[in-house]
């Protein structure tokens, strides 16, 4: 019987256990894990902390054990993987067990990024995992906070601000960037955004760098405040500080002679690592961006599962392949809703809409006379149906609309004339 191991199970390893089960597949899988939860998106966790998600709602798979005995798999919960030899196929546990595989999968995801000498701050918050998801709604449910710095202008930044916000917080929202959303946002589509944002009393700081944080503790108390220093070389106070920098892939347990790893593991198609029979799939490896030819992390939900159960399928024995994807972002905050499709560093001719009743406004890059990307706010219903055609675009397909999806965007309001020239 072969033996099969899944290092990490989040979305991308719950769908290649569900892969190898479905391709018929008998091998015994071993799951290790660090923590002892199930699969859980880790988008939803500010969804949890704003009480629109019950605390059972992050769990889309079910329980833990219910899926181990479905799909039988071993688990080893709250263990973490020390190394991975690609010339042995062993896994070595930090507590010092070696066992062999035949095949072995890594998908370990990413972790947030906080800059080293910041992780010394006792009560700094970041958002990435459950554990500090529930860390944060314990600070929040303890005391009012009248301001807080929130760091990084991101899709998870912008969701925390919009939970103090609420609070009756005074937010300020920080980022090293020039503009709002920086990776998806086109920068005269940004300012839309932040004219928005500073209506409602958001303070927006871009192009700023933090160049140090001061904790100071309040007297007979364990509430810490901040001074937060900046390049410039003013200051700010704060009694709340919140980090969402970005991620980084959880790659430390990787021999880089072994298996190439840039920001993220290298794969082919087939989810192939450089290193015989070991694979990778979701947040911790760089797949194929169709519009750039690039190997990128895509840190998409759908994109984990696909990639997941592409390797899962070529564990088992199939011969499958990934397509590609294309970068897909969408958030609802503060009454808004942005969505942006395709690589922004692409530049071209620009193309700004808004709908006569001033519900949705929408900027397209052209090239070559045909869309390459799309910034879109307040109308998501047509994202799906711009993603399908932008993808079409990209197989080599006719640039044309099909009438349905024409009277699709017709239908949420876009004019005729605006549809034709996203065809022409």
């Amino acid at each position: 019987m072969e033996k099969f191991a899944i290092v990490g199970f989040g979305c991308a390893g719950y769908h290649a256990l569900c892969a190898i089960r479905d391709s018929g597949s008998d091998a015994q899988i071993d799951i290790y894990s660090d923590t002892n939860l199930p699969p859980y998106n880790p988008m939803l966790t500010t969804y949890y902390i704003a009480e629109k998600l019950p605390y059972k709602g992050l769990f889309p798979f079910g329980a833990l054990e219910d899926i181990a005995r479905e799909k039988k798999a071993n688990l080893f919960t709250e263990t973490c993987v020390k190394k991975i030899c690609a010339k042995s196929k062993t896994i070595e546990t930090e507590s010092g067990e070696t066992r062999l595989y035949d095949k072995i999968l890594i998908s370990t995801g990413a972790k947030a990024f906080v800059p080293e000498k910041f992780r010394s701050l006792s009560s700094v918050l970041c958002m990435r995992t459950v554990d500090d998801a529930l860390k944060m709604q314990q600070v929040l449910n303890n005391r009012h906070y009248n301001n807080a710095i929130v760091v990084g202008a991101s899709m998870v930044g912008i969701k925390i601000a919009e939970i103090l916000y609420n609070l009756g917080c005074h937010v300020t929202l920080v980022d090293m960037a020039s503009h709002i959303f920086s990776l998806a946002a086109y920068p005269r589509f940004s300012q839309v955004i932040e004219e928005r944002l500073r209506e409602m009393g958001i303070n927006l700081m871009f192009g700023c760098e933090i160049t140090d944080v001061i904790e100071k503790k309040i007297e007979s108390s364990n509430i810490a405040k901040y001074r937060v220093e900046f390049a410039d070389k003013t200051a700010m106070d704060t009694e709340l500080l919140v980090m969402n920098i970005g991620t980084r892939a959880t790659v430390d347990f990787l021999n880089r002679q072994e298996i190439e790893v840039d920001r993220g593991i290298i794969v082919d198609e087939q989810m192939q690592t450089t290193a015989p029979d070991i694979y990778a799939a979701g947040d911790c490896c760089q797949g194929y961006n169709l519009q750039t030819s690039e190997k990128q992390i895509i840190g998409l939900w759908a994109n984990a599962g696909i990639q997941g159960q592409v390797a899962g399928m070529n564990m088992a024995g199939k011969q499958e392949k990934t397509d590609g994807n294309i970068l897909h972002n969408i958030t609802h905050f503060l009454n808004m809703d942005f969505i942006g499709l395709g690589d922004n560093r692409i530049t071209g001719e620009e193309k700004f809409y808004q709908s006569r009743d001033k519900r949705f406004s929408m900027q397209v890059i052209m090239k070559n006379g045909k869309p390459v990307g799309f910034n879109i706010l307040d109308n998501y219903g047509i994202s799906g149906i711009l993603k399908d055609y932008l993808i079409k675009i990209l197989e080599g397909q006719p640039a044309k609309l099909s009438p349905i999806q024409r009277g699709q965007l017709i239908r949420y309001g876009m004019e005729e004339e605006f549809i034709d020239q996203l065809e022409a």
